[in-house]
Protein backbone atom coordinates (compact mmCIF):
# COMPACT_ATOMS: atom_id res chain seq x y z
CA UNK A 1 0.00 0.00 0.00
CA UNK A 2 1.33 3.42 -0.89
CA UNK A 3 2.31 5.68 1.97
CA UNK A 4 0.62 9.02 2.46
CA UNK A 5 3.79 10.68 1.24
CA UNK A 6 3.63 8.75 -2.03
CA UNK A 7 -0.09 9.23 -2.50
CA UNK A 8 -0.26 12.95 -1.95
CA UNK A 9 2.13 15.57 -3.21
CA UNK A 10 1.32 18.20 -0.63
CA UNK A 11 -1.24 19.47 1.86
CA UNK A 12 -2.87 22.86 1.60
CA UNK A 13 -4.92 24.75 4.12
CA UNK A 14 -8.51 25.30 3.00
CA UNK A 15 -10.84 28.14 3.82
CA UNK A 16 -12.03 26.33 6.96
CA UNK A 17 -8.48 26.09 8.23
CA UNK A 18 -8.37 22.32 7.77
CA UNK A 19 -5.61 20.59 5.93
CA UNK A 20 -6.71 19.47 2.45
CA UNK A 21 -4.78 16.76 0.67
CA UNK A 22 -3.93 17.53 -2.95
CA UNK A 23 -3.43 14.41 -5.10
CA UNK A 24 -0.10 14.15 -6.86
CA UNK A 25 -0.33 14.47 -10.64
CA UNK A 26 1.35 11.48 -12.27
CA UNK A 27 3.48 12.22 -15.28
CA UNK A 28 3.01 10.16 -18.44
CA UNK A 29 5.65 7.47 -18.73
CA UNK A 30 6.68 5.45 -21.74
CA UNK A 31 8.31 2.12 -20.95
CA UNK A 32 9.22 -0.74 -23.23
CA UNK A 33 10.13 -3.11 -20.40
CA UNK A 34 7.17 -5.00 -19.01
CA UNK A 35 7.55 -5.97 -15.35
CA UNK A 36 6.73 -9.65 -15.06
CA UNK A 37 4.31 -10.23 -12.19
CA UNK A 38 2.93 -13.74 -12.66
CA UNK A 39 -0.43 -14.77 -11.34
CA UNK A 40 -0.07 -16.76 -8.12
CA UNK A 41 -1.05 -20.00 -9.86
CA UNK A 42 1.63 -19.55 -12.51
CA UNK A 43 4.26 -18.51 -9.97
CA UNK A 44 3.67 -21.49 -7.71
CA UNK A 45 3.54 -23.82 -10.72
CA UNK A 46 6.94 -22.68 -11.95
CA UNK A 47 8.49 -23.01 -8.50
CA UNK A 48 7.08 -26.44 -7.71
CA UNK A 49 6.95 -28.16 -11.10
CA UNK A 50 9.05 -28.68 -14.17
CA UNK A 51 7.56 -27.96 -17.61
CA UNK A 52 5.75 -30.90 -19.19
CA UNK A 53 6.76 -29.69 -22.68
CA UNK A 54 9.91 -27.75 -23.51
CA UNK A 55 10.56 -26.52 -27.05
CA UNK A 56 13.93 -25.10 -28.09
CA UNK A 57 14.97 -23.56 -31.42
CA UNK A 58 12.18 -25.22 -33.41
CA UNK A 59 12.21 -24.41 -37.13
CA UNK A 60 10.31 -25.59 -40.18
CA UNK A 61 11.31 -24.48 -43.65
CA UNK A 62 10.10 -25.32 -47.13
CA UNK A 63 13.13 -25.39 -49.37
CA UNK A 64 16.79 -26.25 -49.00
CA UNK A 65 17.85 -22.86 -47.68
CA UNK A 66 21.15 -21.13 -48.33
CA UNK A 67 24.03 -19.75 -46.31
CA UNK A 68 22.27 -16.39 -46.11
CA UNK A 69 18.84 -17.44 -44.82
CA UNK A 70 20.17 -20.14 -42.48
CA UNK A 71 21.83 -17.39 -40.48
CA UNK A 72 19.38 -16.47 -37.65
CA UNK A 73 20.24 -12.79 -38.22
CA UNK A 74 19.22 -12.87 -41.89
CA UNK A 75 16.62 -10.33 -42.97
CA UNK A 76 13.88 -12.08 -44.92
CA UNK A 77 11.01 -10.80 -47.05
CA UNK A 78 8.47 -11.62 -44.36
CA UNK A 79 9.31 -15.34 -44.00
CA UNK A 80 10.79 -15.90 -47.48
CA UNK A 81 14.47 -15.81 -48.34
CA UNK A 82 15.10 -13.15 -51.03
CA UNK A 83 18.05 -15.14 -52.43
CA UNK A 84 16.96 -18.78 -52.61
CA UNK A 85 13.18 -18.53 -52.16
CA UNK A 86 13.02 -20.84 -49.13
CA UNK A 87 9.98 -20.21 -46.94
CA UNK A 88 10.72 -20.31 -43.22
CA UNK A 89 7.27 -21.10 -41.78
CA UNK A 90 8.58 -21.50 -38.22
CA UNK A 91 11.85 -19.90 -37.27
CA UNK A 92 13.75 -20.57 -34.03
CA UNK A 93 10.72 -20.86 -31.72
CA UNK A 94 11.08 -21.83 -28.08
CA UNK A 95 8.69 -22.01 -25.12
CA UNK A 96 7.69 -24.05 -22.08
CA UNK A 97 4.30 -25.48 -21.11
CA UNK A 98 3.57 -26.31 -17.48
CA UNK A 99 1.14 -28.88 -16.02
CA UNK A 100 -2.43 -27.61 -16.01
CA UNK A 101 -1.49 -24.45 -17.91
CA UNK A 102 -3.15 -23.05 -21.02
CA UNK A 103 -0.81 -21.18 -23.39
CA UNK A 104 -2.27 -19.21 -26.27
CA UNK A 105 -0.63 -18.67 -29.66
CA UNK A 106 -1.94 -15.75 -31.72
CA UNK A 107 -1.00 -14.33 -35.09
CA UNK A 108 -2.32 -13.63 -38.53
CA UNK A 109 -2.77 -16.27 -41.23
CA UNK A 110 0.65 -17.41 -42.42
CA UNK A 111 2.39 -16.48 -39.18
CA UNK A 112 3.39 -20.12 -38.56
CA UNK A 113 1.20 -20.95 -35.58
CA UNK A 114 -0.58 -23.94 -37.15
CA UNK A 115 2.67 -25.24 -38.66
CA UNK A 116 4.17 -25.12 -35.17
CA UNK A 117 1.34 -27.27 -33.84
CA UNK A 118 1.72 -29.74 -36.70
CA UNK A 119 5.42 -30.10 -35.95
CA UNK A 120 4.61 -30.85 -32.30
CA UNK A 121 2.14 -33.54 -33.36
CA UNK A 122 4.46 -34.95 -36.08
CA UNK A 123 2.04 -34.04 -38.87
CA UNK A 124 5.00 -32.16 -40.33
CA UNK A 125 8.72 -32.81 -39.94
CA UNK A 126 10.60 -30.05 -38.16
CA UNK A 127 13.73 -28.88 -39.96
CA UNK A 128 15.65 -28.36 -36.70
CA UNK A 129 15.19 -27.86 -33.00
CA UNK A 130 14.39 -29.88 -29.89
CA UNK A 131 11.22 -30.92 -28.07
CA UNK A 132 11.37 -32.51 -24.62
CA UNK A 133 8.25 -34.10 -23.14
CA UNK A 134 8.36 -34.95 -19.44
CA UNK A 135 5.30 -37.28 -19.37
CA UNK A 136 6.94 -39.57 -21.94
CA UNK A 137 10.47 -40.24 -20.68
CA UNK A 138 11.03 -37.63 -18.01
CA UNK A 139 11.98 -35.11 -20.66
CA UNK A 140 15.43 -36.62 -21.22
CA UNK A 141 15.36 -37.14 -25.00
CA UNK A 142 14.60 -34.91 -27.95
CA UNK A 143 11.42 -36.49 -29.33
CA UNK A 144 12.19 -35.22 -32.83
CA UNK A 145 15.03 -37.75 -32.94
CA UNK A 146 12.95 -40.76 -31.86
CA UNK A 147 11.89 -43.64 -34.08
CA UNK A 148 8.61 -43.51 -35.97
CA UNK A 149 7.18 -46.13 -33.59
CA UNK A 150 7.97 -44.00 -30.54
CA UNK A 151 6.53 -40.93 -32.25
CA UNK A 152 3.28 -42.79 -32.87
CA UNK A 153 3.17 -43.72 -29.21
CA UNK A 154 3.57 -40.06 -28.22
CA UNK A 155 0.80 -39.04 -30.65
CA UNK A 156 -1.53 -41.63 -29.14
CA UNK A 157 -0.74 -41.30 -25.43
CA UNK A 158 0.91 -37.94 -24.65
CA UNK A 159 -0.68 -35.50 -27.10
CA UNK A 160 -4.30 -35.07 -28.06
CA UNK A 161 -4.97 -33.04 -31.21
CA UNK A 162 -8.10 -31.08 -32.14
CA UNK A 163 -7.91 -29.71 -35.67
CA UNK A 164 -9.57 -26.59 -37.06
CA UNK A 165 -11.08 -28.79 -39.79
CA UNK A 166 -12.91 -31.75 -38.18
CA UNK A 167 -12.39 -33.75 -41.40
CA UNK A 168 -8.69 -33.97 -40.49
CA UNK A 169 -9.36 -35.41 -37.05
CA UNK A 170 -12.42 -37.62 -37.60
CA UNK A 171 -13.53 -40.41 -39.91
CA UNK A 172 -16.80 -38.89 -41.00
CA UNK A 173 -18.43 -42.17 -42.06
CA UNK A 174 -17.59 -43.99 -38.82
CA UNK A 175 -19.75 -43.61 -35.72
CA UNK A 176 -18.60 -41.31 -32.96
CA UNK A 177 -17.94 -44.32 -30.74
CA UNK A 178 -15.84 -45.90 -33.49
CA UNK A 179 -13.75 -42.74 -33.82
CA UNK A 180 -12.95 -42.86 -30.11
CA UNK A 181 -12.28 -46.61 -30.24
CA UNK A 182 -9.83 -46.09 -33.12
CA UNK A 183 -7.71 -43.80 -30.95
CA UNK A 184 -7.81 -46.26 -28.06
CA UNK A 185 -6.85 -49.18 -30.29
CA UNK A 186 -3.85 -47.19 -31.53
CA UNK A 187 -2.61 -47.00 -27.93
CA UNK A 188 -3.01 -50.74 -27.39
CA UNK A 189 -6.51 -51.13 -25.94
CA UNK A 190 -8.26 -54.30 -27.13
CA UNK A 191 -11.25 -54.51 -24.77
CA UNK A 192 -14.44 -53.82 -26.71
CA UNK A 193 -16.49 -53.31 -23.55
CA UNK A 194 -13.95 -50.87 -22.12
CA UNK A 195 -13.75 -48.91 -25.36
CA UNK A 196 -17.53 -48.67 -25.56
CA UNK A 197 -17.96 -47.56 -21.95
CA UNK A 198 -15.11 -45.09 -22.24
CA UNK A 199 -16.54 -43.70 -25.48
CA UNK A 200 -20.00 -43.26 -23.98
CA UNK A 201 -18.48 -41.59 -20.92
CA UNK A 202 -16.48 -39.10 -23.00
CA UNK A 203 -19.35 -38.29 -25.35
CA UNK A 204 -21.50 -37.58 -22.31
CA UNK A 205 -18.83 -35.26 -20.90
CA UNK A 206 -18.77 -33.24 -24.13
CA UNK A 207 -22.58 -33.12 -24.24
CA UNK A 208 -23.21 -35.47 -27.16
CA UNK A 209 -26.57 -37.20 -26.55
CA UNK A 210 -26.31 -40.95 -25.98
CA UNK A 211 -28.78 -41.62 -28.78
CA UNK A 212 -26.35 -39.99 -31.23
CA UNK A 213 -23.30 -41.99 -30.12
CA UNK A 214 -23.59 -44.41 -33.04
CA UNK A 215 -24.25 -41.69 -35.62
CA UNK A 216 -21.43 -40.68 -38.00
CA UNK A 217 -19.99 -37.18 -37.44
CA UNK A 218 -20.96 -36.12 -40.99
CA UNK A 219 -24.55 -35.88 -39.68
CA UNK A 220 -23.49 -33.48 -36.89
CA UNK A 221 -23.25 -29.71 -36.78
CA UNK A 222 -19.82 -28.04 -36.75
CA UNK A 223 -19.90 -27.53 -33.00
CA UNK A 224 -20.85 -31.16 -32.36
CA UNK A 225 -18.05 -32.35 -34.65
CA UNK A 226 -15.54 -30.31 -32.65
CA UNK A 227 -16.87 -31.81 -29.43
CA UNK A 228 -16.49 -35.34 -30.83
CA UNK A 229 -12.91 -34.41 -31.77
CA UNK A 230 -12.27 -33.28 -28.20
CA UNK A 231 -13.74 -36.53 -26.85
CA UNK A 232 -11.50 -38.53 -29.19
CA UNK A 233 -8.45 -36.49 -28.17
CA UNK A 234 -9.17 -37.20 -24.49
CA UNK A 235 -9.73 -40.95 -24.97
CA UNK A 236 -6.27 -42.02 -23.74
CA UNK A 237 -6.02 -39.39 -20.97
CA UNK A 238 -3.24 -37.36 -22.62
CA UNK A 239 -1.50 -34.80 -20.38
CA UNK A 240 -1.32 -32.29 -23.26
CA UNK A 241 -4.02 -31.09 -25.67
CA UNK A 242 -3.21 -29.22 -28.90
CA UNK A 243 -6.15 -27.08 -30.03
CA UNK A 244 -5.85 -25.50 -33.47
CA UNK A 245 -8.49 -22.81 -34.15
CA UNK A 246 -11.22 -24.96 -32.62
CA UNK A 247 -13.84 -22.18 -32.65
CA UNK A 248 -13.22 -20.78 -36.14
CA UNK A 249 -16.35 -20.76 -38.28
CA UNK A 250 -18.73 -21.56 -35.43
CA UNK A 251 -21.69 -19.43 -34.37
CA UNK A 252 -21.09 -17.30 -31.28
CA UNK A 253 -23.37 -19.39 -29.07
CA UNK A 254 -21.64 -22.59 -30.22
CA UNK A 255 -18.22 -20.97 -29.66
CA UNK A 256 -19.21 -20.17 -26.08
CA UNK A 257 -20.21 -23.80 -25.46
CA UNK A 258 -16.90 -25.10 -26.85
CA UNK A 259 -14.87 -22.61 -24.78
CA UNK A 260 -16.78 -23.54 -21.61
CA UNK A 261 -16.05 -27.19 -22.37
CA UNK A 262 -12.31 -26.50 -22.73
CA UNK A 263 -12.19 -24.72 -19.35
CA UNK A 264 -14.17 -27.56 -17.76
CA UNK A 265 -11.67 -30.09 -19.12
CA UNK A 266 -8.81 -28.12 -17.59
CA UNK A 267 -10.60 -28.03 -14.23
CA UNK A 268 -11.58 -31.71 -14.25
CA UNK A 269 -8.44 -33.31 -15.73
CA UNK A 270 -5.65 -30.76 -15.11
CA UNK A 271 -4.68 -31.06 -18.77
CA UNK A 272 -2.09 -28.68 -20.24
CA UNK A 273 -3.15 -27.02 -23.48
CA UNK A 274 -1.68 -25.14 -26.40
CA UNK A 275 -4.43 -23.06 -28.01
CA UNK A 276 -3.93 -21.54 -31.47
CA UNK A 277 -6.30 -18.74 -32.44
CA UNK A 278 -6.40 -15.50 -34.39
CA UNK A 279 -9.21 -14.33 -32.07
CA UNK A 280 -7.86 -12.44 -29.06
CA UNK A 281 -11.25 -12.77 -27.39
CA UNK A 282 -10.76 -16.55 -27.28
CA UNK A 283 -7.22 -16.17 -25.97
CA UNK A 284 -8.35 -13.69 -23.30
CA UNK A 285 -10.90 -16.19 -22.02
CA UNK A 286 -8.67 -19.29 -22.05
CA UNK A 287 -4.96 -18.59 -21.82
CA UNK A 288 -2.74 -18.04 -18.78
CA UNK A 289 0.17 -17.00 -20.98
CA UNK A 290 0.28 -15.95 -24.61
CA UNK A 291 2.88 -15.56 -27.30
CA UNK A 292 2.45 -13.67 -30.53
CA UNK A 293 3.82 -14.97 -33.83
CA UNK A 294 4.61 -13.03 -36.99
CA UNK A 295 6.39 -14.35 -40.08
CA UNK A 296 7.40 -17.56 -38.30
CA UNK A 297 8.91 -15.92 -35.24
CA UNK A 298 7.71 -15.24 -31.71
CA UNK A 299 7.77 -11.45 -31.43
CA UNK A 300 6.25 -11.05 -27.96
CA UNK A 301 5.30 -13.25 -25.05
CA UNK A 302 4.05 -12.88 -21.50
CA UNK A 303 1.05 -13.26 -19.25
CA UNK A 304 -2.14 -12.86 -21.25
CA UNK A 305 -3.40 -9.92 -19.18
CA UNK A 306 -0.12 -8.08 -19.67
CA UNK A 307 -0.03 -8.77 -23.40
CA UNK A 308 -3.55 -7.41 -23.83
CA UNK A 309 -3.24 -4.44 -21.47
CA UNK A 310 0.29 -3.32 -22.31
CA UNK A 311 1.40 -4.66 -25.73
CA UNK A 312 4.97 -3.71 -26.60
CA UNK A 313 5.52 -4.75 -30.21
CA UNK A 314 3.83 -2.65 -32.91
CA UNK A 315 2.12 -5.70 -34.43
CA UNK A 316 0.76 -6.81 -31.04
CA UNK A 317 -0.54 -3.30 -30.47
CA UNK A 318 -2.35 -3.47 -33.80
CA UNK A 319 -3.92 -6.80 -32.83
CA UNK A 320 -5.05 -5.53 -29.45
CA UNK A 321 -6.43 -2.25 -30.78
CA UNK A 322 -8.43 -4.14 -33.40
CA UNK A 323 -10.15 -5.96 -30.53
CA UNK A 324 -11.27 -2.73 -28.89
Amino acid sequence: MESAKETFAECEVGVTGEAVAVPKQESHRVSHVRPVQPRPSIRSRRIEEDPCVKVQGLSRSFGNGCAYCLDPRAVLERNRCPRCGTVHAVRDVGFELYPGEIVGIVGESGSGKSTLMQCLYFDQTASSGSIFVKPYDGGHRNILELSSQEKRRIRNTVFGMVYQNPYLGLRMDYSSLSNIAEQMIASGDRSVSHMRSRGEELLGQVNIPTVRATDPPRTFSGGMQQRVQIAKALSNNPPVLLLDEVTTGLDLSVQANVLDLILQIRRDFNVSMLVVSHDLGVIRMLADRTFVMLDGRVIEEGLTDQILEDPQHAYTQQLVYSLL
